[in-house]
């Protein structure tokens, strides 16, 4: 087994097994690793001694002495996990089974800029520490999702859309992040974090081939095949909201393709679509919030959904229906297990999940006898702090 292009020592090995599958005897883990009884049982002993495992379990005996169980030392080491989003971002502190131990989330402002974020991130970071008592020393670092396009290696976000703050274009997020709090940090796109995430949170069903959908301000996907989430050449995590699904269709904001699903399906889409119909005479809802009509708002969109608006139900429903054109595409192509749907549109209603998953389906090739699974997911909107918190658990020495 690898872990990124280098093989997994023994002991690693043994952590990911018991991470994922414990508490475990010995000798459940002997088929794990190719080794003699001998190394086995005194690799383990050194793994408790560093504080990697527990041995404080006796599992059900075979007819002789209960055997010793493994499990992870939760406490052992923590990391942070942090989103970067366009509506809201997040900060969470996980343990080493990456249970959440203290979460905040924040709205992402005109006055949210960089600077402002990582000051806003350091200041919660220690208070974190401080309300569980947790030495800095016991810290792997921060793992950031962040809104693409993004360059991994230089720890980057480039030139991102939709924004509300300044500031955001070309911005070396992770030496920022270092420099105030002092902790490593290792970004990825937020759609691969959630993914990784929500990959992690499944870990018993042993899936190894997921699509992950986010439709909000924008839309973001990623893919895993074999287990390993796929990369391309160049960070392309919004790319679906490019695919073309109507020829000669409108274009979003004068950006990418004309007739391209972000057209029909997401934040902004709905805004412009709502402001169009209210300036060809439906302008109810500037009487009922008393607003004008370029303060119509995705916020609002959601109120009026919520109470019934015929107008803004049949918005969310085309929504919805163009989304599963967008899916049943990907579908065809990628042939994922399981589908999981995130993002601010999703949890609008129930009937646009639904909905978007019926037209998927209707137009997904060889269905019924191939059927993907769809779920919201298990982290829902922990899913992308959890992943990239992910990514500095795989960097744990050993």
């Amino acid at each position: 087994m690898l872990q990124g292009d280098r093989p997994l020592s023994v002991k690693r090995l043994i952590y990911n097994f018991i991470a994922q599958h414990g508490p475990l005897s010995k000798t459940e883990l002997r088929p794990v690793v190719a080794v003699s009884g001998s190394t086995l049982t005194r690799t383990l002993e050194e793994m408790v001694e560093m504080g990697l495992l527990n041995a404080d379990g006796l599992g059900p005996s075979s007819g002789g002495r209960r055997p010793t169980l493994y499990q992870i030392n939760r406490r052992h080491k923590f990391i942070f996990g942090l989103e970067i989003s366009r509506l809201y971002s997040a900060l969470a502190l996980f343990d080493m089974q990456l249970n959440p131990i203290s979460i905040i989330q924040w709205r992402m402002d005109e006055a949210m800029d960089p600077d402002r974020l990582t000051e806003y991130v350091q200041a919660n970071a220690l208070a974190f520490l401080r309300d569980h008592q947790i030495r800095r020393e016991d810290v792997l670092g921060i793992g950031i999702g962040g809104v693409g396009p993004l360059d991994r290696e230089r720890g980057m976000i480039l030139e991102p859309l939709y924004f509300t703050a300044k500031g955001w274009s070309q911005v070396p997020i992770c030496s920022m992040l270092e420099e105030r709090t002092g902790f490593a940090a290792r970004l990825d796109n937020g759609a691969n974090a959630a993914l990784a995430g929500e990959h992690w949170s499944y870990r018993e069903a042993n899936l190894g081939h997921m699509l992950y959908v986010h439709a909000g301000v924008g839309l973001r996907s990623a893919m895993m095949s074999g287990g390993k989430i796929i990369r391309g050449s160049v960070d392309m995590e919004g790319a679906i909201g490019q695919m073309i699904i109507q020829q000669d269709g409108p274009r979003l904001d004068h950006h990418g393709n004309y007739g391209a699903l972000e057209a029909f399906v997401s934040v902004q889409a709905l805004e412009q679509q709502a402001r169009s119909l209210i300036k060809s005479g439906r302008d109810h809802l500037l009487q009922r919030f008393r607003i004008e009509v370029e303060q119509v708002n995705y916020d609002i969109l959601v109120q009026a959904l919520a109470s019934g608006d015929d107008m803004v139900r049949e918005l969310f429903t085309r929504s919805a229906a163009h989304l599963g054109i967008g899916l049943a595409n990907l579908i065809n192509i990628l042939h994922p297990e399981r589908v999981v749907l995130g993002g601010a549109l999703i949890s609008a209603s129930q009937s646009y999940y639904e909905t978007a998953i019926e037209i998927a389906l209707k137009h997904t090739y060889y269905y019924p006898d191939y059927t993907p699974r769809f779920s919201k997911g298990l982290l829902r909107e922990h899913a992308v702090a959890a992943g990239a918190a992910l990514q500095l658990w795989h960097e744990l020495e050993m």
